[in-house]
């Protein structure tokens, strides 16, 4: 009823679950990571149409690659909620070729196998006690876990040492995971560099209808959005 009711000042929303789900039906057309994340936060009024987009996915690899992460062949993905879908089409472009999923659930996590298997990537689903079996190092390693969200998930100082830790989460900040990666000198990038990228790409939807489409004053933008936030180009906070 919201939905039929906007009027033509209204040009899209900004979705956050459970409606990234909700809305699916009522959408004429999605992009691909829309599909196969099976969730919008983007919506686009078209006319008559509504259009929907997955930004969280290019938000996570626009944050890392500003961090300075570009490429990771393993990865492990910790929780297996709508987060976990984004972050899994995500470490696929990243390059990746093994995933190590790591859930509370394994029940209610049947989803991941076949995202994986359509994404091309060889991929593990364990309990989170699990996390830090494997012989070899994920080169990344991200939390999708809600802020202050305790795990059981528990990495070695050698690990931690070697793999980028990206924790969607960003308040209440540090969290359990990020002080234990911070303790040893690890690599962390919090949840609020990628807020600000999806955030970009979502105007980019509402301004032009593209994604793919920068501003034409999108240096701008962006550095006003970092600066919103409290964060720069890398994600790390601004000196007050």
């Amino acid at each position: 009823d919201f939905v039929a009711g906007l009027g033509p000042e209204w040009r899209g929303l900004s979705l956050t679950m459970p409606l990234k789900k909700a809305v699916l039906p009522l959408l004429a057309e999605t992009d691909q990571n829309a599909a196969q994340t099976g969730g919008a936060n983007t919506v686009l009024i078209d006319g008559e149409d509504l259009r929907g987009f997955n930004t969280d996915v290019a938000g996570i690899v626009r944050a890392l690659q500003a961090a300075g992460l570009s490429e990771a062949r393993y990865v492990h993905i910790l929780g297996g909620g709508a987060t976990a879908a984004s972050a899994l089409v995500a470490a696929a472009e990243l390059g990746a070729e093994r995933v190590d999923a790591h859930v509370r659930d394994l029940a209610r996590s049947e989803w991941i196998e076949p995202l994986a298997n359509e994404l091309g990537l060889r991929v593990r689903i364990r309990p989170f006690s699990q996390a830090d079996r494997s012989l070899d190092v994920p080169e990344l390693v991200m939390s999708t876990l809600p802020g202050g969200t305790m795990t059981e998930a528990v990495y070695t100082d050698s690990t931690r040492r070697r793999s980028v830790l990206f924790d969607v989460a960003y308040d209440p900040w540090p969290t359990p995971l990020a002080r234990q990666w911070e303790a040893v000198g690890g690599r962390v990038v919090s949840g609020l560099p990628m807020l600000v990228h999806q955030a970009l790409l979502q105007v980019r939807v509402f301004v032009s209808g593209d994604p793919l489409q920068p501003l034409q004053d999108e240096q701008d933008v962006l550095a006003a959005m970092l600066d919103a936030v409290g964060i720069d180009e890398q994600g790390a906070p601004l000196e007050k």
